[in-house]
């Protein structure tokens, strides 16, 4: 059954966006939205899973390395359920640890700097959380 799913990497300025392709199998970052206010940010981020027409969003909990849910893993399970009422689609929360290291690994490879870093850490993260939610489904 062919499905877009929207993945998120919610953070406390850009809260960073991606979109699967509809066979499920690939992850694209389709950028970020800039929201220090996280009702606006969950307004925003509902606004693009409608335009996309995704069936399912996917927010990666960031859960410490210990296995243990910290203050930041209850404020995306907050974001998360802002995002279920005003969207209506089922939300799926995601282990992100490490995603955001990846990605900073990815863009010292690609050697990516200043304003340009700050602006993809977020999407290659959303991308990378999606990605990984997408294999370990297969």
């Amino acid at each position: 059954m062919a499905e877009r799913i929207l993945g998120v990497d919610f953070g406390d300025t850009r809260t960073g966006l991606a979109v699967s392709d509809l066979l499920g199998m690939l992850a694209n970052g389709i950028g970020y939205v800039n929201s220090t206010y996280m009702p606006k940010t969950a307004d925003m981020v509902a606004d693009k899973a409608k335009e996309l027409g995704v069936s399912k969003i996917v927010v990666g909990l960031p859960i410490n390395m210990n296995g243990t849910l910290g203050p930041r893993a209850e404020h995306a399970k907050e974001f998360a359920q802002m995002l279920a009422e005003k969207t209506g689609l089922p939300i799926e929360m995601f282990d992100e640890r490490c995603s955001t290291m990846a990605a900073h690994q990815i863009l010292n490879l690609t050697d990516t700097r200043g304003k340009k870093r700050k602006a993809a850490v977020d999407t290659l993260s959303a991308q990378i959380i999606l990605q990984n939610y997408l294999d370990s489904k297969r």
